[in-house]
């Protein structure tokens, strides 16, 4: 099944050659996102809350536009740099998530650039 690019307006150029989602049928598949503005700048260097804000702010953007709401989620794929940021992500993640909790993963890895400390990829089912 093909699937349709979903490119939200005001998406920060991609620092690779990928759609920040792609929906196939009620799947959308949302690209791991990192907390960059429209202009492709770091948002809220050093600071793990301000950066999981920007990080899921940008997946709801990217949901919205194919249809959804955050509630459509039902899996998370979350990366952070170091857990000791864990606590800060966790708290502003239950402000998007606040019940009815999607399926996810926590793990440490290095990101694509060090100013980077959260990236999450997510799985949405969109009804039609």
């Amino acid at each position: 099944m093909p699937g349709t690019p979903i490119i939200p307006e005001g998406s920060p150029p991609p620092l690779a050659p990928y759609s920040p989602g792609m929906l196939a049928g009620d799947a959308l598949y949302v690209s791991g996102t990192l907390s960059l503005d429209a202009a492709g700048r770091v948002v809220g260097e050093g600071d793990a809350t301000a950066q999981t804000r920007h990080v899921l702010e940008s997946i709801k953007s990217v949901i919205e536009a194919a249809g959804g709401t955050m509630a459509d989620v039902t899996f998370n794929m979350i990366f952070l740099t170091d857990f000791a940021h864990y606590p800060q992500m966790n708290a502003v993640y239950k402000e998007y998530f606040p019940s009815n909790f999607p399926a996810r993963y926590c793990i440490r890895a290095d990101l694509v650039k060090p100013e980077f400390l959260v990236e999450i990829a997510s799985i949405a089912h969109i009804r039609q």
